[in-house]
């Protein structure tokens, strides 16, 4: 992450998603560099699309990125923008970086591989707890829940950014839909992949991984 310079202002936003986006790459997503576009593999909607260095750091860790294409974010002619770009980076489900957008989508995703028979795909959505505040995403916690999405996973990165928090906390939002909920340490790897591999049958899921404040 450090060679990519040039947007410091979203570098806790950054730094927040980095140990969950290790885990998802390294121990849970169903995806490859060399088969991007399969039929069958995971679909993973970066949402909290704002400051993606961790993100592209390990999309290059991974093999969907050139290592020397880091250098080059956010210049005039790189691939690698201040918001991901589906369309110029292998392994990006969805150009973000405007709120509220990612779980609406991941839910209408997970609904179309629904009825497309499609089974073995499963679709996984980072947000942040104050891009929680945007009222599309609680159009889509209650519809996933009364569609019983078994396939989706939200991802909420609480680095306690929400203007107002979250009475009862965040779990509790999901849960009241009908989602299974879990909240974990967001620094601990073991913890998130036990929090993003566990049974939820016949439901949706979220994970609410917290880190420090701001960060």
């Amino acid at each position: 992450m450090s060679v990519m310079t040039g947007d410091e202002k979203h570098g806790a936003s950054a730094t927040s998603t980095l140990d969950v986006l290790w885990v998802l790459y390294d121990k849970v997503l169903r995806v490859s560099p060399e088969q991007p576009d399969a039929a069958d593999r995971d679909r993973f909607l970066l949402s909290k699309g704002h400051g993606p260095m961790a993100y592209y750091s390990v999309l290059a860790a991974k093999g969907f990125v050139p290592l020397d294409e880091l250098a080059t974010f956010g210049r005039a002619g790189s691939t690698l923008g201040h918001h991901p770009d589906r369309t110029l980076v292998a392994g990006v489900e969805m150009s973000s970086g405007s709120l509220g957008h990612g779980l609406p989508l991941a839910t209408g995703t997970a609904l179309g591989l629904r009825a497309q028979g499609r089974t073995e795909p499963r679709v996984f959505c980072l947000i942040g707890d104050g891009e929680l505040d945007e009222g599309s995403n609680h159009e889509a916690i209650a519809f996933a829940g009364t569609q019983k999405l078994e396939s989706l996973t939200a991802i909420v990165i609480d680095n306690k950014s929400a203007t107002h928090g979250w009475q009862g906390g965040i779990a509790d939002r999901f849960s009241r839909e009908g989602w299974s909920a879990v909240t974990v340490d967001g620094r601990d790897h073991g913890r998130i992949e036990q929090a993003l591999t566990m049974r939820h049958t016949g439901r949706p899921h979220a994970v609410i991984a917290t880190t420090e404040t701001g960060r």
